[in-house]
């Protein structure tokens, strides 16, 4: 038996460790998912220019706690649908527009 297990270390006995990555959501159209934006930066391995790169990834979120404009941290994961590898870990902050949106939902819930 390795130390990490005896230990009860989940993170490295089971799984090892995943891929995290910070995007901001740019749609939640679907039911439990939403389409996160990640922007990286890149070198250009002979030139050594940073160059942009961005990525739309379709992204698992169970609660549906996600909102447009949303900066949130997501996580690989087991394949859950043909498109979703990911899912959401955290949401880092909430956007103006997302803020305003639920406080309309609640308010529309009390009448």
């Amino acid at each position: 038996m390795s130390v990490a297990y005896q230990e009860g270390n989940s993170m490295t006995s089971g799984r090892g460790v995943r891929k995290q990555l910070t995007g901001v959501v740019v749609g939640t159209g679907m039911d439990k998912t939403a389409v996160v934006l990640v922007n990286r930066l890149k070198k250009h391995p002979t030139y050594k220019k940073y160059i942009r790169s961005r990525k739309k990834y379709m992204v698992h979120d169970p609660q549906n706690r996600c909102l447009p404009g949303d900066k949130v941290r997501i996580v690989e994961s087991r394949p859950v649908s043909k498109r979703k590898r990911w899912q959401v870990l955290n949401i880092l902050e909430r956007s103006e527009m997302g803020a305003v949106q639920q406080e309309g939902e609640s308010q529309g819930s009390e009448q």
